[in-house]
């Protein structure tokens, strides 16, 4: 049995990044862009107003008061039809190209419009005024996204506004498979002895929250022969996530079945609570890349959720050549009272309760019935770490945290 910090090296030595690949836009935020995305246009591409009022020529106003006379009305979307005559205003609407010899506009709150006739009121008016100049925002050529960002929502606004509609990211792919004959789909109701796969929509919103494409294989029962199909199609994916199977037990068979794929043990088995089962290897490589990593997770849910937060997100991070490429802990200090009893570093919920910009923040340990206990985990923030060996901790004491969500995602 290995210690946390051996096992995270272990799992970070074995993971490489994988190539970019094309996805549809909207499935690019959170991913590693893996290219340079330039401007194929100006933008704005024109000239235009960025309020609704009047396009006027700064030599036909002699101060607050001045009356033109009312030209065209140019809408957004519509382009002029002629220049600014001397002693004209055209009205113009927010977005909408300005005529030829506009030097300014002048918002319509600012005016007074009597007939074919309108009274400018701006009590001055400087050259350029609510006016986004053409190519303002970039120039045709201008590198506007560079390759390694990691893609917010602004910038798959930016990459919709030159055209890039399949940007070229860096997205693992997830495959999870849940064993157990004991388990049934969500939507049925259990029989006798069984309860409903918990982990399989857990797992694979951790991975999508990691920018991840996860998919849920069907339930593998504990039979050699349809345990092998499954396992054998999840290793397709860049990571596979197993539950349960891992342990000791006569039916645990997912170990050989993996070692009967090819798949490689690094190690089985950490100090570590809940999660001590935890099983890691690696696959062949292929002839596009890297091989895939193997990850075998204990089936109770919070002892996978452990795992996932200290082992499998790290190298998630790795594998989509983001830079967060170790568990993202914070200190911490406990708001109340806690008794640690056991010889294994543990993770306990707890749930944020306090804390200012630039000090730890305070934590507060949650009724918790042990790893089956996911109701307790999901009214937590994340996880407060204890060492090894009893102790009773005071309030105001250090100590460190695992928060659930990623640092992406809290960013």
């Amino acid at each position: 049995m290995i210690t946390i910090d051996e096992a995270l090296r272990a799992v970070l030595n074995a993971a490489r990044p994988r190539p970019a690949r094309a996805v549809p836009l909207a499935e690019a935020v959170g991913c590693v862009l893996g290219q340079d995305v330039a401007a194929d246009i100006d933008l704005p591409p024109f000239d235009k107003s960025i309020v609704d009022g009047y396009a006027v020529r700064a030599g036909d106003l002699g101060g607050p008061g001045t009356w033109l006379r009312v030209g065209e009305t140019i809408l957004a979307g519509q382009i002029p039809s002629r220049a600014l005559e001397s002693g004209e205003a055209a009205v113009v609407m927010t977005g909408a190209p300005i005529p030829p010899e506009c030097e300014a506009v002048v918002m319509h709150e600012r005016t007074v419009a009597e007939g074919d006739r309108v009274r400018i009121d701006e009590p001055s008016i400087r050259p350029g005024q609510n006016i986004l100049r053409r190519a303002r925002e970039m120039h045709a050529g201008d590198v506007v996204v560079e390759r390694g960002t990691i893609l917010k929502p602004a910038h798959l606004g930016v990459l919709a506004s030159v055209g890039c509609d399949r940007p070229r990211v860096v997205r693992p792919r997830v495959a999870v498979v849940s064993t157990g004959d004991e388990l049934v789909e969500v939507d049925r109701v259990p029989g006798p002895g069984q309860i409903r796969n918990s982990n399989a929509p857990m797992l694979r919103a951790l991975a999508a929250e990691d920018a991840a494409e996860a998919e849920a294989l069907p339930i593998a029962p504990d039979e050699p022969e349809a345990l092998r199909a499954t396992l054998e199609q999840g290793l397709g994916a860049d990571v596979l996530l197993i539950t349960g199977g891992v342990s000791a037990g006569r039916r645990d068979l997912v170990p050989e079945t993996l070692e009967s794929l090819g798949v490689r043990c690094v190690f089985h088995k950490v100090r570590l609570k809940p999660g001590k089962p935890i099983w890691f290897g690696t696959g062949p490589d292929r002839d596009d890349g890297p091989g895939p990593i193997v990850f075998g997770l204990p089936g109770n849910p919070v002892s996978g959720l452990v795992g996932y937060l200290l082992f499998v997100r790290p190298a998630l991070a790795i594998l989509a050549d983001r830079p967060e490429t170790s568990p993202s802990i914070l200190p911490a200090r406990l708001s109340r009272p806690f008794r640690h009893r056991g010889d294994r570093p543990t993770y306990f919920p707890a749930r944020v309760v306090g804390g200012l910009a630039g000090r730890p923040i305070e934590v507060e340990t949650l009724d918790w019935a042990g790893s089956a206990d996911l109701r307790t985990a999901a009214l937590a923030d994340g996880f407060a770490a204890f060492p090894a060996g009893d102790r009773d901790y005071e309030p105001g004491e250090a100590v460190e945290f695992l928060p659930s969500r990623s640092r992406f995602q809290s960013s």
